[in-house]
């Protein structure tokens, strides 16, 4: 679960994304003031970056690039900022790298209060509205669930909505798990929700977050709490876009052989960050932490996740909705219900639905 230091990143995270944060009038930038963000993120590299074979190279890369003049034309903390993401992932290879304007942003000293009850209840409306960040639910034919999710919010928020929609497709005989369009979030998040896929009494040790800035180390388990288990057959779905706590989930389902991965190999970004101030109202994110899965001992950074089934996302979801009927229809006995499974696949397979109708039919 959230401990109040991700609170309270997370409001900082919804401070950065509201409009306000972007009203005011932008940062002008001399080449000074360009040398000494320069300098400070260099050493905020050298302190903090959890792959300390590349910091050298990456901090170095930045430096020389502007002794050059290689940033002249980036005048404004906006575009100053823009300027040093696409180089900090281009010199590291590392996704979760980022830098942006943060106007009065500031580093987090570890001695913040906790969460006023007022500001998580606006978090969890929040959350809410988004309808949890679960796109859709649905039952496609031949009873096979379906679920999306775009992201992996606090499992404060969360939780309770996951079990929610797995209880609403508990009785179908399969499910797809879609993360074509989920580029992370929290993994507390994905560990409750993988809850739900292994039986009662199983506790499992998922991942292990190693943090260079503190040397400590946090374990991932699954929550022995939850209650709605889902025992069925589940297909997991991604793309190039899926990325860090989607790519966690989607890699947990692979290594426990819970789950079958249709699509495209995913980003490759598992470095969790934190998050620095540079001055002039600029925020970086920098990889501050490892992830380290405990059956692999190694995560999916720059390789990706790859995927059981490999086809082109936009094919992944028909994929693994044949893939499913398939095996129902080899499953199903003679009859009725293995004839009209067989209907389905074979429009399935075409890629057809049947039209809903909207007027009675007639009596026999």
């Amino acid at each position: 679960m959230l401990g109040s230091k991700k609170l309270l990143a997370a409001a900082v995270l919804v401070v950065l994304l509201s409009p306000s944060a972007f009203a005011a009038e932008d940062t002008v930038l001399s080449a000074s003031d360009r040398t000494e963000i320069v300098q400070t993120l260099v050493a905020k590299i050298n302190a903090n970056y959890i792959d300390t074979a590349q910091v050298e190279r990456v901090g170095s890369a930045i430096a020389r690039k502007n002794a050059e003049g290689g940033y002249a034309a980036a005048t404004t903390a906006t575009a100053f900022s823009a300027a040093l993401k696409k180089d900090l992932r281009e010199f590291s290879g590392d996704m979760h790298f980022s830098a942006e304007r943060s106007e009065g942003f500031r580093e987090s000293s570890g001695t913040e209060e906790p969460p006023s009850r007022a500001q998580i209840e606006q978090w969890r409306d929040a959350t809410a509205r988004r309808g949890y960040d679960i796109e859709k639910i649905e039952r496609l034919p031949g009873n096979v669930g379906y679920i999306e999710l775009r992201r992996f919010g606090g499992a404060h928020f969360i939780g309770p909505a996951y079990t929610a929609a797995i209880s609403l497709l508990a009785g179908t005989d399969a499910l797809i798990l879609d993360l074509r369009r989920n580029g992370g979030g929290s993994t507390d998040s994905v560990a409750y929700l993988m809850s739900h896929f292994f039986p009662v009494g199983e506790v499992l040790h998922l991942i292990d977050i190693y943090e260079r800035p503190t040397g400590t180390t946090q374990q991932i388990w699954t929550v022995p709490t939850v209650t709605q288990r889902y025992d069925k057959p589940v297909y997991v779905l991604i793309s190039a876009r899926t990325g860090s706590a989607a790519e966690d989930c989607a890699y947990d389902f692979q290594v426990l052989k819970r789950g079958t991965l249709v699509g495209e190999t995913t980003i490759g970004a598992s470095n969790p960050i934190g998050r620095f101030s540079l001055g002039h109202d600029i925020m970086v994110a920098i990889p501050t932490s490892r992830m380290i899965n405990f059956v692999t001992k190694t995560n999916w950074e720059h390789v990706g996740v790859k995927p059981d089934v490999a086809v082109p996302a936009a094919q992944a979801l028909q994929t693994a909705h044949v893939a499913i009927l398939r095996n129902l229809v080899d499953a199903a006995k003679e009859g009725d219900e293995r004839k009209e499974l067989q209907r389905l696949l074979a429009m399935t397979e075409k890629g057809e639905t049947d039209k809903p109708v909207y007027t009675l039919k007639p009596k026999p």
